[in-house]
């Protein structure tokens, strides 16, 4: 619960030398601070614009609209009301006045787009009380994206089940084809998410099979009337992510790569190898600097980047190299990006994020390989099974 965050919350205010955390929340608009705000999930709707500020030091303060005034019952702090545009403007006003540096779901230039939830014009509202804007992202790293030991503990129990189950959907292609029946994208997708449902497990999207062509196409999903038939000789990659049923459950996310056949070709292992290669460099960057130093996501993408690069495929790896991992399949913590966004926020303890490069080669196939590393206090580990070191064969 935030109420009982708010201590630690004004110590993190202190530190970084901010007079207060600001959160203005409209429909969907911030999902970062509807989920801390406890405005976020099913049956909640935010349909008037309702704001609440945590100052360093004292007691919140909340501006709700009189259609919706216990919007924000549950948490303390006292409340005004509004219910015309213009007392709007006069309640926010004075909200703010008084400070002189707060932090809010804002990023300069849009460079972190999952932070940069603060609309234009609120913005300039805030900035002509006298107000200094400065990005809340490492706040909403810290209390938006940590975990607690329950839920690494489910996340190890989802990534174990997600590993197995990955196993049994090559094996099914691999047992359709050995007998001659008839196998699609589509088909395997259906006995993925079957199987979540047998173990508990739950997602917000289906998972990606994709063969050949699709492979090299990052966010295909076959569907019940665009799905491949897989056949010998193809190239197929299963990516798979669920989480447990329980509320506030956090995901896993792997991807496994093989061939319908008894040996890849030269050139798919070449891709592979390089593939393997670079993630295993992000993920030695980790562990051999985590706790001691600190790591930030763009040195992971970076260490990655490079080994794929250097083999010549630069061009091919087109996207970042890993994201945060929460009670939503992309979290709210830092991402291993050096690509899509210069993401500078550390690592932090009780968080974790997926390390999943790729070589997607366009009418051919595609290679990604993607594990999950979880941070405890303690050290880095990477969390199901061990990463994927060969090709599987599907007709070994």
């Amino acid at each position: 619960m935030l109420a009982e965050r708010i201590p630690a919350i004004q110590s993190a205010l202190a530190e970084a030398g901010l007079d207060g955390w600001f959160f203005a929340c409209f429909q969907l608009n911030d999902p970062i601070g509807l989920d801390l705000l406890g405005l976020a999930g099913e049956g909640k709707l935010v349909t008037r614009r309702c704001y609440y500020l945590i100052p360093r030091e004292g007691e919140p303060k909340k501006l709700v609209h009189g259609l919706e005034p216990a919007m924000l019952d549950h948490l303390p702090g006292t409340k005004s009301v509004y219910t015309t545009w213009q007392k709007n403007r006069e309640e926010l006003t004075r909200l703010v006045s008084g400070h002189r540096r707060l932090a809010a779901q804002y990023s300069p230039g849009n460079e972190l787009p999952t932070i940069s939830r603060l609309d234009a014009g609120t913005a300039e509202l805030v900035r002509s009380a006298g107000v200094e804007l400065v990005s809340a992202a490492d706040l909403a790293q810290a209390f938006a994206a940590t975990w607690t030991e329950d839920q690494l503990a489910g996340h190890r129990r989802a990534n174990v089940h997600l590993h197995r189950i990955a196993l049994e959907a090559f094996a099914r292609v691999s047992e359709a084809l050995r007998r001659g029946d008839q196998i699609d994208e589509y088909t395997v997708q259906r006995f993925i998410l079957d199987a979540f449902d047998q173990v508990g497990l739950w997602a917000e999207a289906d998972p990606i099979v994709g063969v050949n062509a699709h492979s090299a196409d990052p966010h295909y999903q076959p569907g019940p009337d665009r799905s491949s038939v897989i056949r010998s000789g193809d190239f197929l990659l299963v990516d798979l992510w669920a989480k447990e049923k329980a509320p506030g459950s956090v995901y896993a996310d792997i991807t496994w790569v093989g061939v319908c056949a008894a040996a890849p070709t030269d050139r798919q292992q070449e891709v592979f190898a390089i593939v393997a290669g670079a993630r295993d460099a992000a993920w030695e960057l980790v562990r051999s600097r985590y706790p001691q130093q600190p790591v930030q996501g763009y040195e992971v993408d970076d260490a990655a980047r490079g080994v794929i690069q250097k083999a010549g495929y630069g061009d091919f790896f087109i996207h970042r190299t890993g994201h945060s991992i929460g009670i939503t399949d992309h979290g709210q913590g830092a991402n291993m990006d050096n690509l899509e966004t210069h993401d500078t926020r550390q690592l932090l303890a009780m968080t974790g994020f997926s390390i999943e490069p790729g070589i997607y080669l366009p009418g051919d196939f595609g290679v990604r390989s993607e594990i999950n590393v979880a941070l405890t206090a303690d050290a880095a580990e990477i969390t199901g099974a061990e990463p994927q070191r060969e090709l599987l064969r599907l007709l070994a």
